[in-house]
């Protein structure tokens, strides 16, 4: 009776430790990531974002990001904007290039909550290749390269998933290291 008592509870705590780790708040430019907050209240304090932010407020999609979704977004990271020609970033933040920022940032959005796992089940299903429909209407290419995940874009940019699995209360989010452009 006693052993029964003993397994019992080293059961329970084994399951409690295990459900405490996979809580864990993964860090994302400097801050915890919690999944009981939206992907702009998340993407705010990640001192890496803070170039996708702004312009997700100059898109004015701010309330589409907080809202119930599910989304999947693929967030370039301050360093992938800087990749892009100088005075890009600056030229599509103003008014009057709204809809070609638009246009770019929902490219970056794939419908629905698709983590790493669904996305490597849905390229296995492609034979090593699966197509990801954005909300801006075009495709994205996912594939693995050795064990990392990488994106294609309509124009044969290429990005890699550098932290996968940032969940939100309103979908997850994937870092990428390349700004993603559509056709």
């Amino acid at each position: 009776m006693k052993k029964l008592i003993l397994s019992a509870i080293a059961v329970v705590t084994m399951a409690f430790t295990s459900q405490v780790y996979a809580q864990k708040n993964p860090m994302v430019g400097g801050a915890e990531m919690y999944a009981t907050k939206d992907i702009v209240d998340n993407a705010v304090n990640s001192k890496d974002h803070t170039t996708l932010v702004a312009a997700v407020k100059a898109a004015g999609l701010v309330e589409t990001l907080k809202s119930a979704g599910p989304f999947t977004v693929f967030a370039p990271t301050n360093e992938a904007f800087a990749k892009l020609p100088a005075g890009t970033v600056e030229t599509l933040v103003k008014p009057e290039n709204k809809a070609t920022l638009t246009k770019i940032l929902t490219y970056h959005v794939v419908a629905g909550k698709m983590d790493s796992k669904a996305i490597a089940k849905a390229i296995k299903a492609g034979g090593g290749k699966a197509e990801l429909t954005t909300v801006e209407g075009e495709k994205l290419s996912a594939h693995m390269m050795g064990n990392k995940l990488m994106l294609t874009d309509a124009k044969g940019g290429m990005s890699t998933v550098t932290i996968a699995d940032v969940n939100q209360s309103n979908g997850v989010i994937h870092v990428i290291d390349t700004v993603l452009m559509p056709q």
